[in-house]
């Protein structure tokens, strides 16, 4: 097992560690905006001083794991997006991924997972899995398009504290073994 690079690249991204300078530019870009928080399993941003606290997070789950949080921006340095690994052993790992409105339909979250699905068995991954909203079906695609095999449904099992009540929702669980 070893880390992950800081910095990824593929055809039209780059995946990189994010810094505490990011703050203002990912709640702008996408942690704030109710509609892109909504299938999320973290709250919507209310203040910068929110985004920050998951960047310190970030920078934690970096020093104890082989790898943690990235964001995703264009190749000219647009921010679009954020993804990465939240592992819970050595060999088992979820996945994610958050892009800006600006960003959907686009192939980004697509090339995106790709490149962490690649990524993944160097890092000592043998499982890497993700989870989706039953009603999130555009995320669901992404997933099965990027090699992820669908497990099943888990009954209430995740809740969405922008949709609803707050309480348990059922979810897509979807993985890739190596």
């Amino acid at each position: 097992m070893r880390n992950a690079p800081d910095r990824i690249e593929t055809e039209r991204l780059i995946l990189r560690r994010p810094r505490l300078e990011d703050a203002e530019a990912v709640f702008t870009r996408y942690a704030g905006d109710p509609d892109v928080s909504r299938y999320m399993a973290w709250p919507l941003h209310r203040t910068p001083a929110t985004t920050r606290l998951f960047l310190q997070f970030s920078d934690g789950e970096w020093a104890k794991w082989p790898a943690g949080p990235y964001l995703v921006s264009t190749r000219d340095g647009q921010l679009i997006g954020g993804t990465g690994f939240a592992f819970e052993t050595p060999y088992r790992a979820s996945t994610g991924y958050v892009f800006a409105r600006d960003a959907w339909g686009r192939g980004y979250a697509t090339e995106t997972v790709r490149a962490l699905v690649q990524l993944a068995p160097s890092l000592g991954i043998a499982r890497l899995y993700a989870l989706c909203h039953v009603d999130h079906r555009p995320s669901a695609r992404v997933l099965e398009k990027t090699g992820f095999q669908y497990e099943g449904i888990l009954r209430r099992y995740l809740a969405f504290p922008n949709i609803g009540d707050g309480s348990p929702s059922d979810v897509r669980c979807y993985s890739v073994v190596s």
